[in-house]
């Protein structure tokens, strides 16, 4: 070996090009091999996994068809439901979700279709779908129920056929899956009807009065397994009623808060064991009796001091599908339109304009 080294030497001289390719080569292999050997030496005695999900987890981190890319969300997202086969969204559903994309940039905004098979990876060709694919922290995921209800009281209740017979079955299969997904995941859930005005995540454990002395869950907003949608999910199932359109809804809600705090009438604002009943001014500024006040013209001014205590309003859709409203008006729900979902204001507009043209 003494005498191998002193004629390697003297050939790499001979050919020093050559002599310094080797020579780098061999040091980046030895380098290698080194911080491998360290490497190893580190992890030695630890055992990695792949981070393993419970199956309700996977309901919401494993989504089919996610519209854009975006920042991390923020712990809570905000959640819409549709619970019908429908997969063409109004006017009002997609100025709902805009209104609460841009109300939350920083937070996911999930909405879930029953009508969006599982497993189909592309959405049907819509202009909400088009116009909703542009706020990056917007997602479209289908609504798996029997996953959603999985090891909750409320399986049992879903498996059984013959309440798919009622009267408002869809209606309660709404009701049911918003408690259900503040249980298990938390953050805040809003109806289809909504225009957001304000960012709510400084809201939490809180639902609103509709009047002054009952609740309305079309805006729940709680922190993941609270105690009192465990209350309202096994109330749900206990005191079923199917022929009563708002026994599982706002009469739910208001009976187990009136349980939860020991009370006979809720007080505006009131917060008890930690959970806020907010005013009436909160989410529903104009009260389900005055719907046609929506499509009424109202002054900028008149409409500032009207919502100056609202984080959103109610449109009450189940009143106020049928009526027309003149986006290019003065009516207070045109100028909600304008302000905080510009983007379906201004299709609204350009499909009223079309349909104004004369037949050639």
């Amino acid at each position: 070996m003494s005498n191998c080294m002193p004629k390697m030497t003297t050939v790499l001289l001979s050919h020093r090009p050559t002599a310094l390719f080797i020579l780098t080569i061999s040091f980046l292999f030895f380098a290698s091999v080194m911080f491998h050997w360290r490497t190893g030496e580190d992890a030695e005695g630890q055992v990695y996994t792949l981070p393993t999900q419970s199956s309700h987890e996977e309901f919401l981190t494993s989504p089919p068809h996610t519209i854009a890319g975006g920042p991390p969300p923020s712990p809570g997202d905000v959640f819409f439901v549709e619970t019908s086969e429908r997969i063409n969204p109004s006017y009002l559903f997609t100025c709902s979700v805009e209104s609460a994309a841009r109300a939350h940039p920083g937070t996911r905004v999930v909405v879930l279709m029953k009508g969006q098979a599982k497993g189909n990876v592309s959405l049907p060709s819509h202009w909400a779908f088009s116009l909703l694919s542009n706020f990056p922290n917007v997602e479209i995921r289908p609504l798996d129920l029997a996953e959603l209800f999985s090891g909750t009281p409320l399986v049992e209740w879903y498996s059984q056929p013959e309440h798919q017979k009622g009267p408002y079955y869809l209606a309660h299969l709404s009701d049911a899956c918003r408690i259900t997904i503040m249980w298990k995941f938390g953050g805040i859930y809003l109806d289809t009807d909504f225009i957001v005005l304000k960012n709510l995540k400084n809201l939490t454990n809180a639902l609103g009065l509709q009047t002054h002395d009952e609740l309305n869950g079309a805006f729940l907003s709680f922190k993941p397994k609270h105690e009192f949608m465990e209350v309202c999910m096994q109330d749900f199932v206990d005191n079923y009623k199917s022929w009563i359109w708002a026994h599982q809804g706002p009469q739910l809600l208001t009976r187990v808060f009136k349980e939860w705090c020991s009370i006979s009438n809720i007080q505006s604002g009131m917060i008890c064991k930690g959970v806020s009943a907010l005013s009436r001014e909160a989410f529903y500024p104009i009260p389900w009796q005055n719907w046609k006040k929506l499509f009424e013209a109202i002054s900028s001014s008149e409409l500032h001091n009207l919502l100056k205590n609202t984080y959103a309003v109610h449109v009450w859709n189940k009143l106020s599908h049928d009526a027309r409203l003149e986006i290019t008006s003065q009516a207070l729900l045109a100028q909600l339109y304008s302000q905080f979902c510009p983007a379906t204001s201004a299709q609204m507009k350009k499909d009223s304009e079309e349909q104004s043209k004369p037949v050639m």
